[in-house]
């Protein structure tokens, strides 16, 4: 396919963009998709925790960065499981207004990030196709790339946070080659579902963990202490 005007072949990026526009959502924003499996606990408390880790550094969720979730099995319209409600209680999120959602095409193709459970979701997202392969991840993989990126080579805030996110997403497939798991179990975040709280909490603990220096490489602010 070439670009119009151009005369050169447009890219997996630029194909993905356009796909995006075909489908009206604003190139202005930034959309993150948490990925498990029911979509009832894992990916739901790692959006809601995203969203309010998000907003503690921010002071706001703004419009343009946008944290949704699916499952590649999911419960369509069902609510939260009970124990993932009290884990997001733990740390002071919201789980209102809360349903679970079947992934769909359209949710790969609008999103700019996505974040999986685990290696075989990951795998499941990148067959769908949309060009997803270079901006999705398992949740413990990408944080071990962020981990690695010199934060002084990302945007600053002035430059907003969607320019500064998509940076982080670049930087970090430039690096998924380089950096490998210690062990294939070291990416995953094993399902809770029919556990009991404890499990959910120390699940919770896990996703917390691997959350906090992603939301402070894209916000470009560190937690309270």
């Amino acid at each position: 396919m070439t670009a119009p005007g151009t005369g050169r072949g447009i890219g997996s990026e630029e194909r993905a963009a356009e796909i995006t526009t075909t489908f009206g959502f604003p190139r202005d924003s930034f959309r993150i998709l948490h990925v498990s499996t029911g979509n009832v606990c894992r990916s739901p408390i790692t959006e809601r925790l995203t969203r309010h880790f998000v907003t503690e550094r921010l002071g706001v969720l703004g419009g343009s960065l946008i944290v949704e979730s699916a499952g590649t099995w999911g419960h369509e319209g069902a609510p939260m499981e009970a124990n993932a409600e009290t884990v997001l209680a733990d740390f002071g999120a919201d789980a209102a207004g809360f349903t679970g959602r079947e992934l769909l095409d359209e949710h790969v193709i609008r999103a700019d990030l996505v974040l999986t459970a685990t290696r075989d979701h990951r795998a499941q997202v990148i067959s769908m196709g949309h060009s997803a392969g270079l901006r999705t991840f398992t949740l413990k993989e990408f944080t071990r790339l962020v981990n690695a990126i010199d934060p002084a080579t990302l945007p600053s805030l002035d430059e907003g946070v969607v320019t500064r996110a998509r940076a982080l997403v670049r930087a970090a497939a430039a690096l998924r080659g380089w950096l490998l798991a210690p062990t294939a179990e070291a990416d995953e975040v094993y399902d809770p579902y029919g556990a009991p709280l404890t499990f959910f909490r120390s699940i919770g603990d896990e996703i917390h963990q691997a959350l906090d220096p992603v939301v402070t490489a894209l916000t470009g602010v560190a937690a309270r202490t």
